[in-house]
């Protein structure tokens, strides 16, 4: 009689279940994992090279194409460590503004993972839910910055622009008539704060549908409990961060811990999970929406009764506004060279960190005084959570490798950075 050999198989790269361009190499004895080896580098794009041959400022827009499912976080970690080399003071309108787009930003990412997640495990309907909320969050992204994605919205000293008084508004088309048009533009009569309020307003409705179809199903708790348990202290070593971490039951959240902005001034709790599977870091992240919605809904009243300015007012660093530029030469020239040479930073090295929506974000930049970085290195939370993926899996079976990738919610425009 034969021997029983293990045999290896190929899972991805071009896999829909992937998350990216992953290539896992599965050691399988039957259906079970013996090994997972992870393959990485077949999107690698030289992000960090790229960001020293540009200015400060150019390099904004790179950030976003990172984890191109969190973009404002991306920017956010880099123009923190661009004023703390700096030493600038952002003023606090912006500050504001900020913390509102960020967890705008966690909501719109876990949106995604929770519908990529449920299909990739089975449930079709999550992710048609899921993305009519994205949907909306998209079009106050495209509101304040022109894009519905890659922002640029953040800047050195602030952001780019003031919250608009108006949103975009649908017009009526073959395939809707007035009335519908009319029913679709409804939340869509105010400013952008108005629009985020009644979204604020309903979203946890929306979260409880998502809730009623997977929370209890008896399917999702099949797939998910149970798989790719890390206990607390072997998470804290293999250097997880955010809801990984949380969901084995360390309350470690950067915005509490080591607040910026201002985090220290809003209300909100660390959800933390138990048994450090699958099934808990589905229900931090879950809870974290709601807490994010919180969070929004104190920025947004806050915002409301104080106006100012939400960029630094030092020119070398932020440009004029475009009426000055045109009416006064200091203006014209600060303008003309900063878009040109852009700033100078002063030398020395920083390191600046977000509580991403995937868990630690972080920036090292080196400055040796000149117009553009001497050295960028980048601090993806994905890329340490992935090195866990081959211990996660052993001994589960080939469906389950699927469930752990989707838990881990791997995004590879920030690990082949």
């Amino acid at each position: 009689m034969a021997d029983i050999k293990n045999y290896t198989l190929n899972f991805g790269p071009q896999h829909p279940a992937a998350h990216g361009v992953l290539r896992l190499v599965l050691e399988l004895d039957g259906e079970v994992v013996q090994r997972a080896d992870p393959h990485i580098g077949l999107l690698h794009r030289a992000t960090e090279k790229l960001a020293e041959t540009r200015t400060y400022l150019q390099s904004v827009p790179y950030m976003d194409r990172l984890d191109y499912v969190s973009m404002m976080c991306n920017e956010h970690a880099y123009v923190m460590a661009i004023e703390k080399l700096l030493g600038i003071e952002v003023p606090l309108r912006a500050q504001y503004i900020r913390v509102m787009f960020d967890e705008v930003t966690r909501i719109m990412n876990h949106l995604l993972w929770l519908g990529a997640h449920a299909l990739d495990v089975g449930a079709m309907a999550v992710l048609l839910y899921a993305f009519r909320e994205r949907e909306d969050l998209m079009d106050a992204y495209e509101a304040v910055s022109g894009a519905r994605m890659h922002a640029a919205y953040y800047r050195p000293g602030g952001v780019y622009r003031d919250l608009p008084d108006q949103m975009p508004q649908y017009s009526a088309s073959k395939v809707r008539n007035e009335s519908a048009i009319k029913e679709m533009n409804q939340a869509r009569q105010g400013s952008v704060l108005d629009f985020l309020e009644a979204f604020t307003n309903r979203f946890p409705g929306c979260v409880d549908e998502y809730e009623t179809l997977l929370t209890d199903n008896r399917i999702w708790k099949q797939r998910l409990v149970g798989i790719g348990v890390v206990d607390p202290d072997r998470a804290k070593a293999l250097g997880f961060t955010g809801a990984m971490l949380r969901g084995s039951g360390v309350a470690w959240d950067l915005r509490k811990k080591q607040p910026y902005e201002v985090y220290d001034l809003v209300d909100f709790d660390i959800p933390v999970g138990r048994n450090g599977d699958s099934y808990d870091r589905y229900l931090v992240r879950v809870a974290e929406m709601r807490e994010s919605n919180k969070i929004i809904k104190q920025c947004i009243e806050w915002l409301r009764n104080h106006p100012g300015p939400v960029i630094s007012g030092n020119r070398k660093v932020a440009p004029p506004s475009r009426v000055n530029m045109k009416s006064n030469m200091e203006d014209l020239i600060h303008h003309f060279k900063l878009f040109t040479e852009g700033m100078h930073v002063p030398p020395g090295e920083v390191y600046a960190a977000v509580e991403h929506p995937k868990g630690e974000f972080g920036v090292f930049i080196v400055s040796d005084g000149a117009n553009k970085p001497f050295r960028v290195k980048l601090r993806a939370p994905g890329f340490a959570h992935l090195q866990a993926l081959d211990e996660m899996s052993r001994g589960h079976m080939i469906a389950d490798v699927v469930t752990i990738i989707g838990t881990q919610d791997i995004v590879f425009g920030e690990i082949d950075r």
